[in-house]
């Protein structure tokens, strides 16, 4: 059989809860990984790293973070957006106002200020669940585009209302500003992604995430069986908005390096993210990276084979790329609401058989 579990047995508690704990997947993710730290760097360049890479990369982690909450404890959220923004603001005042610490840090906190004010927004999820909860969110996305468009605090009472990120460097390295070298802003943006994952694939596999997945499914029995509801709706809030948060810092930072908070960070990056999840898949890791993948991918190829090679209007395409995203999600809705992680499963478990069939 190509693709076997059997036979792949354990001899303690500590090999079964391995993150990966069947052998062919471990090596194939330290296959992903060496390619992904030690060729591709050589191979890219500024438009690879521009157009697909860091998009790709940072959306992956907003998509793991909304995952976290939508996907695994079912808490509705369409303040994406506005949570990214927060990461990107406090990012950006804490490069200005601490020069000296290091730019990997000011991201870390930026992700911890986003946490928190992520559990302040999902205080109402203790008494309002579903769609509620969701309009609940969208107050927040509104409410924080605003706040930050008209407290000239925020972007340091600059005259066209923008932030643009300083340049700072790591190990000597520029990784934002315009001296950043592309494989340099890949690197920064692989590492918290790297992170980021397997920070959540052992969340969930915890009891974190079995809690989580308790109030998904019902909370009042989940609170009947022991589990707290307040602990497990916020923490879940606030590992997502940390998660988020990191994102919307390095999106801001190290891609685009100047923003206004509407039109980078409006209600259309909360859909958007969103539809990465649904695309990918509710309540798996690998369904965030597959996702951000297909929403990241599908506009880079829709341009260079349709507008690039077959002469097409460019507003003509970009169209195409609504109506096949929409086609998308409805398909998924209805046919395979676990999304593309699902059919990867599905996939695997035809793999485990071959060439016998299943």
């Amino acid at each position: 059989m190509f693709y076997r579990e059997a036979g792949d047995f354990k001899s303690s508690y500590v090999e079964d809860g391995q993150t990966f704990p069947i052998r062919f997947d471990r090596y194939r993710y330290y296959a992903v990984l060496l390619v992904g730290f030690a060729v591709v760097p050589f191979l890219i360049n500024d438009y690879w790293v521009n157009a697909v890479f860091l998009p790709f990369l940072i959306y992956s982690i907003a998509a793991i973070g909304l995952n976290i909450l939508v996907g695994y404890c079912g808490q509705v959220s369409l303040g994406t957006g506005g949570f990214m923004a927060v990461g990107a603001y406090a990012c950006y005042k804490l490069m200005t106002a601490f020069e000296g610490i290091n730019v990997f840090f000011h991201v870390i906190l930026s992700g911890g200020i986003t946490a928190a004010v992520c559990v302040l927004f999902g205080l109402p999820s203790l008494r309002i669940k579903g769609f509620y909860l969701a309009v609940a969110t969208l107050a927040a996305q509104f409410f924080l585009v605003w706040l930050f468009n008209r407290v000239p605090w925020f972007y340091n009472y600059s005259a066209s209302g923008q932030i643009s990120a300083p340049e700072r460097t790591l190990f000597g390295i520029p990784v934002t500003g315009a001296e950043t070298a592309p494989w340099a802003a890949y690197l920064f943006c692989l590492v918290f992604c790297v992170a980021s994952a397997i920070i959540a694939r052992n969340l969930t596999r915890g009891m974190a995430g079995r809690k989580w997945m308790a109030i998904r499914d019902m909370d009042i029995a989940a609170e009947i069986i022991g589990v707290n509801p307040l602990k497990a709706k916020l923490s879940a809030f606030a590992i997502s908005g940390f998660f988020v948060g990191i994102s919307g810092a390095l999106f801001f930072s190290v891609y685009l390096g100047a923003v206004e908070v509407g039109e980078a960070f409006g209600i259309n990056k909360s859909f958007l993210v969103l539809f990465m999840v649904i695309i990918g898949g509710l309540g798996s890791i690998f369904g965030s990276f597959a996702g951000a993948a297909f929403l990241v991918l599908l506009p880079v190829l829709l341009k260079n084979v349709l507008v690039g090679t077959l002469g097409w209007p460019t507003d003509l395409a970009a169209h195409l790329e609504f109506i096949i995203v929409g086609a998308m999600i409805v398909v998924f809705l209805i046919a395979e609401p676990h999304g593309l992680a699902q059919l990867w499963r599905v996939a695997k478990e035809k793999l485990r058989l071959w060439p016998f069939p299943h």
